[in-house]
């Protein structure tokens, strides 16, 4: 991951102590040991990183992670490269939210703001900007020229927006970074911690989430969505996708270019969705799905499994429009 603006960073560790942290009993020579940076994804690791598999769904690409260790179970062990360290537990996402608060202690709640002033008293760092009554501003937000920002909004601490938005009222941004032209209407909550938790009998584990926003160029947002920064990557929202009233992107989602998101839509953590995707009113997409280019998904569906490209469903389970026509007939 590139370097974290939003949230203070602790390390490096030693690995020997990470293990320790989480409970594996693992013996390291002196050539197996390393200082650990940081925790990152099985693709975006590097050899001074940890990481972590917990689906044999992620084979390809924990087989070619270049990570320096990894968080697994011992059923995956075997679809690691040699050369990475293996961290054999019994929880591993328990295990990782140990190992992500321990270098980001602060991200498993979301503090509120000390550095917001009104944006009146910054006009002189903002000169082609324009805002309404009452817009907070934190440190060291950056605002492209002729973006336009209505009252009673909040833009938080590191936050980038681009040229020519336009920002609604009631709107709260955290942790993204949005690029130009970009249209967020009123009451959207853009960055927020996603629902990310390992439940316990005691009490639920927070687990952090590290990652952020970014919406590219072109997006609209409508009215009262809720977009949530990613857990250990990107939340992202493809060039000129819209999405309509009360939509919501939970943590890690990829949505791609040019996609039509109708109202009431929900997304479960960690789907992909593919170019030119259109998607009909209260649709629900579950977690860690892939849905290709060009797909059509009807209204008050339920999709639970991966849809290759260019395909029509409906329904729950979703299935192709043909199908649920037959079936409708029965």
């Amino acid at each position: 991951m590139s370097e974290n603006l939003f949230f203070e960073k602790k390390g490096p560790f030693p690995l020997q102590e990470i293990a320790k942290v989480i409970g594996c009993n693992i013996n390291f020579s002196k050539e197996s040991s390393f200082d650990v940076n940081s925790l990152e994804s099985l693709d975006k690791a590097d050899s001074t990183h940890i990481t972590f598999l917990n689906s044999s769904k992620y084979q390809k690409l924990a087989q070619n992670t270049k990570a320096g260790a990894c968080i697994t179970s011992k059923n995956l062990l075997n679809l690691l490269p040699q050369k990475c360290i293996k961290l054999d537990v019994k929880n591993v996402l328990f295990s990782v939210t140990q190992v992500t608060r321990l270098f980001f202690p602060t991200a498993d709640i979301d503090f509120h703001d000390y550095n917001l002033l009104n944006a009146d008293d910054l006009k002189s760092l903002y000169p082609k900007v324009i805002f309404g009554k009452n817009v907070l501003i934190g440190k060291d937000v950056k605002i492209g020229n002729q973006t336009q920002i209505a009252s009673n909004s909040i833009i938080e601490s590191n936050v980038k927006i681009g040229e020519n938005c336009i920002i609604g009222s009631f709107v709260l941004i955290r942790n993204s970074v949005i690029s130009n032209k970009v249209y967020i209407q009123d009451g959207s909550k853009i960055g927020l911690k996603g629902f990310g938790f390992i439940p316990r009998t005691s009490s639920n584990l927070r687990t952090p989430h590290i990652g952020k926003v970014i919406l590219e160029d072109g997006v609209e947002v409508g009215a009262n969505c809720t977009i949530d920064r990613g857990s250990l990557s990107n939340t992202i929202i493809g060039e000129n996708t819209f999405l309509d009233n009360q939509v919501h992107v939970a943590h890690n989602v990829h949505i791609g270019k040019n996609c039509m998101i109708a109202g009431q839509v929900g997304f479960a953590g960690s789907t992909i969705i593919g170019d030119n995707v259109v998607i009909g009113g209260q649709a629900g997409i579950s977690g860690h799905l892939k849905i290709g280019k060009n797909v059509k998904i009807g209204g008050g569906s339920g999709v639970v499994n991966n849809i290759p490209d260019n395909e029509r469903v409906m329904g729950y389970p979703a299935i192709p429009i043909k199908d649920f026509a037959k079936k409708r007939k029965k």
